[in-house]
């Protein structure tokens, strides 16, 4: 009787197992083929580097800017090793906000005036096991990465202040629209010129952090 019963609940935990590696796997194939369950949102953003924090963070108040977070991110990356996802401008990214985990997974549009791109996101139950379910199908980290963002909102436009170990600080501005960023970034006392459209893999390699 008692091999019955540890069968039995062998057999139960197996199909529960097996059917939450099933839907896991489901969701990180939507990501990777950009198969979207409604409508994607569009990233608009730009960065500017080597920022003033207490500055921009005293000119933000002073126009209005609500601060609505301030704490640490960890960020992992994951490509094929072939770096196919990067290859063709597709990112895939599980973010950890305290006790939230993230799956993101985005699409390269352009660097017209900022850097725009096709997102998909939403809130995942397991990070470790996301992890390994990516391991599985052949995903592997490529990077991981902490930092500590402070973030503003002002006119549906995003003011990210992010710092990372051995680097300056710096901001990222995401915003409806390239006109409404310029617009905010000129009141902040931004020069247009002192505008860019990097990535974060691309900042840290000027910084000569990654190589």
């Amino acid at each position: 009787v008692l091999d019955t019963r540890t069968r039995r609940h062998e057999e139960k935990f197996s199909f529960i197992i097996n059917k939450k590696i099933d839907v896991v796997r489901g969701l990180a194939t939507w990501c990777l083929c950009g198969i979207k369950k409604g409508e994607a949102l569009k990233e608009i953003e730009v960065k500017i580097l080597e920022i003033d924090v207490g500055k921009t963070e005293k000119k933000l108040e002073e126009m209005g800017a609500e601060k609505i977070f301030d704490g640490e991110l960890i960020n992992v990356y994951f490509d094929f090793p072939d770096g196919r996802l990067e290859k063709e401008g597709k990112i895939l990214r599980l973010r950890k906000i305290g006790e939230k985990f993230i799956l993101t997974y985005k699409k390269f549009i352009n660097r017209d005036e900022a850097k725009v791109m096709e997102e998909n996101e939403f809130e995942i139950q397991d990070f470790e096991l996301m992890k390994e379910i990516f391991k599985e199908i052949g995903l592997f980290p490529i990077y991981e990465l902490k930092k500590n963002r402070t973030t503003y909102e002002l006119n549906r436009t995003h003011f990210e202040i992010d710092k990372y170990p051995n680097i300056p600080a710096f901001l990222e501005v995401e915003g409806p629209d390239p006109d409404t960023i310029y617009e905010l970034i000129s009141k902040l006392g931004f020069l247009r010129e002192e505008v860019n459209f990097y990535s974060i893999k691309e900042v840290l390699e000027y910084y000569g952090v990654l190589k």
